[in-house]
């Protein structure tokens, strides 16, 4: 009967039964070539023990040529077995390999984000590593099982020689991994807190890839890297922890393997001495005591291995069963893309209200860059609708209600920290490669000096981030991924803030001219973005203050006027 405090399954034990139930197939195959493997191996000695036995007795041509044939089929089926079993396992190992690394990848591509509480970093070397080391499971089972059918054989062979060596063989090699068994659990558990040593390592890394410049900038990059450093020499002190305990693992493992096969040694040894074997079974304990000691260090690696699965695919389970920040609905937003916010209250929020009607351009001036951050979270379905007071409606439709596909397909919140992705311009414009509005886009960004600077025009090679891009070009190359994506509602945070003042004024009228008739909020505190919209907000103290024009505002309102004047 359980209870109620009954451990449940763990969800890392979960992922390695599904990648054992998976690849069932290949590991039966994989299991009886390996195990075809180990047994013509333990064959070797146990042919030459009856060579010695039977051939030398004979001395003839033909006794001697049957058992150099014997000995060349063993060797062939040895060379062949291997080859193929380890073909199998391998490619077994590598697809799985695969599909952890897409799930992963899924997971955090998916529309509604996960709540998980790991950096991007991080995630990267779950999909990589992790995935990898969880997969190794689909070679270890089967080589663990053809290990033991070596020792199995080998046990039966001297037992048949006599009773208390195939007794030896099997104590033995129970003592053994009994000792290793309860050593291969601190293995697995100093290797778990490696690899999230290392992930935060990687997460650093990835952190000041992206802010490299602005370090440059202001000087940080001292600081930056002795950061790094303190995190990276964490992971290093932790992987000399776990290599510490590989080495006296390997060590124990080696020292009682090479005692099991002295002691079947000298066992046989006695025996013969004694007359009990005969010489020819001497030669075969004797070359069984040597052959074991392989099979029997693969199979007292098995449980070090099985550990370092199970770590990972724990560490895999944080993100594969990681719940969603928000449960979406199901409905659609009406026809037309009419934005309301009804007195919404997130951080610095205060009860927020404003009507955007279908087709008009709207921009908010906050007095404090926090406010606007927090109404873009919102706008962006970045935070769950239950952490928030108030509500958000699309097309008559609280956002609570909509599914995440309606949500992406009617309201587009472009960020003003856009991600620019490796490829060519036009892949980062248009990533879906539906060709929609892409020409006018770029000529509303004013992008168009970039595309015409290059000999590639929209087919310029872009580097990982931006890297080749200026400040500015990555921000118009941004807002014209936005505005290829013509969605009844679109949302732009501080889209103007890295390009000049000319450029800014450009922009403001091309937006405002491709937009027309297309529902449009600005969080901004360009003048050149208030003064195209046909109305402007003023957001103070997580409030919205005022009303009306841009012109009107500067004229009458002293607190605006010094907020946005340049």
């Amino acid at each position: 009967m359980n209870t109620p405090d009954t451990e449940s399954p763990r969800p890392g034990a979960a992922i390695l039964r599904t990648a054992l139930r998976r690849n069932v197939g290949a590991m039966i195959a994989g299991t009886v070539l390996m195990g075809l493997y180990q047994a013509a191996e333990t064959a070797f000695p146990i042919a030459l023990g009856l060579i010695v036995e039977h051939t030398m007795q004979d001395r003839s041509l033909g006794s001697l040529g049957v058992s150099i044939g014997s000995l060349a089929v063993i060797i062939t089926t040895v060379s062949l077995s291997w080859r193929f079993g380890m073909r199998v396992l391998q490619k077994a190992n590598t697809t799985e390999a695969h599909r952890w690394r897409v799930q992963v990848a899924a997971c955090g591509l998916q529309p509604v984000a996960r709540d998980v509480d790991l950096k991007s970093g991080e995630i990267l070397t779950i999909a990589t590593e992790d995935a990898d080391q969880t997969a190794d499971i689909i070679e270890v089972v089967p080589l663990l099982i053809s290990s033991l059918v070596a020792v199995a054989v080998a046990a039966v062979a001297l037992g048949l020689a006599d009773l208390r060596l195939g007794l030896l063989v099997i104590v033995g090699t129970v003592a053994i991994l009994s000792v290793l068994a309860v050593m291969s659990k601190r293995i697995g558990a100093s290797t778990q807190e490696q690899q999230a040593r290392v992930a935060r390592a990687g997460a650093k890394v990835a952190d000041l890839i992206v802010g490299l410049r602005p370090l440059h900038g202001f000087g940080g990059n001292h600081a930056a890297f002795g950061s790094y450093r303190r995190v990276s020499a964490d992971a290093e002190r932790q992987a000399i922890t776990v290599a510490r305990v590989n080495g006296v693992y390997a060590g124990t493992a080696l020292a009682l393997n090479a005692v099991l096969a002295a002691a079947v040694s000298l066992t046989a040894g006695w025996l013969a001495f004694e007359g009990r074997i005969t010489i020819g079974e001497l030669v075969m304990a004797v070359g069984l005591a040597q052959f074991i000691m392989e099979p029997l260090k693969m199979f007292s690696e098995m449980p070090k291995y099985v550990m370092i699965a199970r770590a990972s695919a724990e560490r895999m389970a944080l993100v594969l069963t990681a719940p969603p920040v928000t449960e979406p609905g199901a409905e659609r937003p009406r026809p037309g893309g009419d934005l309301e916010v009804d007195d919404l209250r997130h951080g610095t929020l205060r009860g927020v209200r404003f009507t955007l009607p279908a087709g008009e351009f709207v921009a908010i001036a906050a007095y404090q860059p926090r406010a606007a951050a927090d109404l873009a979270a919102v706008l962006a379905v970045n935070v769950a609708p239950h952490t928030y007071e108030g509500a958000v409606r699309v097309g008559g439709r609280g956002i609570a209600d909509l599914s995440i596909e309606a949500v992406r397909e009617h309201l587009l919140v472009n960020p003003y920290d856009g991600e620019i992705f490796a490829g060519t311009l036009r892949t980062n414009i248009d990533p879906s490669g539906s060709g929609r509005s892409i020409e006018a886009a770029v000529e509303a960004s004013m992008l168009t000096d970039v595309v015409a600077l290059h000999r590639e025009g929209l087919d310029y090679a872009i580097r990982d981030r931006g890297a080749n891009l200026s400040g500015g070009q990555r921000q118009r190359l941004s807002l014209a991924r936005a505005l290829a994506a013509d969605t009844d509602v679109l949302v732009l945070h501080d889209p103007t803030t890295a390009v000049d003042a000319v450029t800014e004024q450009l922009i403001a009228r091309n937006v405002a001219k491709l937009r027309k008739g297309r529902t449009t909020l600005v969080l901004t505190s360009s003048p050149a973005l208030l003064d195209a919209a046909d109305r402007v907000l003023v957001l103070d103290e997580g409030v919205i203050t005022a009303e009306d024009t841009h012109r009107n505002l500067l004229a009458g309102d002293e607190a605006y006027c010094r907020a946005v004047a340049r």
